[in-house]
């Protein structure tokens, strides 16, 4: 026979029951508070790089220059290093544990150059870029170490598919292409400063972009955009953003774009990646033509083949 619960017994329970009930109110309470907290200062630092975004001089010419001799440049010094010792690989009786050595010491060498440089705290889009070039660097060197032990175990073809799909590379890929892409974004704001209204700038926020709407655009609203383009993709090129402006100006003046039924920039941006049709050097030789009457910073990388 069953024991009938008293009167005890019931007020236990729900006791019990009141003080679940109490503990899991305190702990959602908890996290709301957290988050909110978290959002606010969130917020706040948002707040404070628009603002500082604002103040003259925030990315003044100076800056550019700056960021570009000490961070940027030694950045790409590495990545020309890494598509040359790539092209090794191709070459027969390679060295491939080598080649990852030298690759690996050619990230820490830059990385140690760059971590030495400062960033005004006024211009904090160079901030964050020379943060994530510097995450990208580390995560470059790191991964060529792991391979340098096991490389000269694949066919040269197999460890290049390795590298391209291998999750820290990929990583370090996308820090890269995020620290080039708060550059480019902070040329704009640089331009902003000089001329009253800069073309296009409001397009940059659009999900995709019609060849229409990229005619509206700056030259440095461009280049900005296709740095987002290749960030999203993580499309990790020896060639600059310009590069492949360029090329999509001319394949739009051309007819091409309307001849290959290509209706937005991200499919133009893909078909010059995947065919290699886009080459570093290829504004260099073409901006005369076509960016005449552009203003520019005066940044090695619009004038010099570097």
């Amino acid at each position: 026979m069953n024991k009938r619960l008293n009167r005890s017994d019931y007020i236990l329970s729900l006791l019990i029951v009141f003080l679940l009930v109490c503990v899991s109110g305190a702990f959602f309470f908890g996290v709301n508070i957290g988050t909110s907290r978290a959002e606010a200062r969130f917020a706040a630092l948002l707040a404070g790089q628009e603002e500082a975004s604002k103040k003259p001089g925030a990315y003044d010419q100076q800056h550019l220059v700056s960021f570009y001799h000490t961070i940027y440049s030694p950045y790409r010094e590495f990545t020309n290093r890494w598509f040359d010792q790539l092209k090794e690989l191709d070459q027969p009786s390679v060295d491939a544990s080598a080649v990852m050595k030298e690759l690996a010491k050619a990230a820490d060498d830059k990385y140690g150059e760059i971590s030495k440089s400062t960033t005004s705290e006024t211009s904090p889009l160079l901030g964050e870029a020379h943060q994530n070039l510097m995450k990208g660097l580390k995560l470059f060197a790191d991964s060529a170490k792991i391979f340098q032990s096991k490389a000269n175990s694949m066919h040269p073809s197999v460890l290049l598919t390795e590298l391209d799909k291998d999750a820290f590379i990929r990583e370090a890929k996308k820090f890269s292409l995020q620290g080039q892409q708060q550059y480019y974004t902070a040329i704009v704001k640089w331009n902003e400063t000089v001329d009253k209204q800069v073309k296009g700038v409001s397009l940059l926020d659009q999900p995709a972009l019609t060849p229409q709407d990229w005619s509206q655009m700056s030259l440095n609203v461009k280049n900005s955009y296709i740095s987002s383009i290749l960030l999203k993709g993580i499309r990790f090129m020896p060639l600059y953003p310009q590069d492949l402006t360029v090329r999509i100006d001319e394949m739009i003046s051309s007819g091409q774009v309307k001849k290959l039924n290509l209706s937005d920039v991200q499919s133009i941006v893909d078909l010059l990646g995947d065919t290699n049709a886009a080459r570093k050097g290829d504004f260099l030789s073409r901006k005369d033509r076509w960016y005449g009457g552009e203003t520019m910073p005066q940044l090695p990388f619009f004038y010099e083949n570097k």
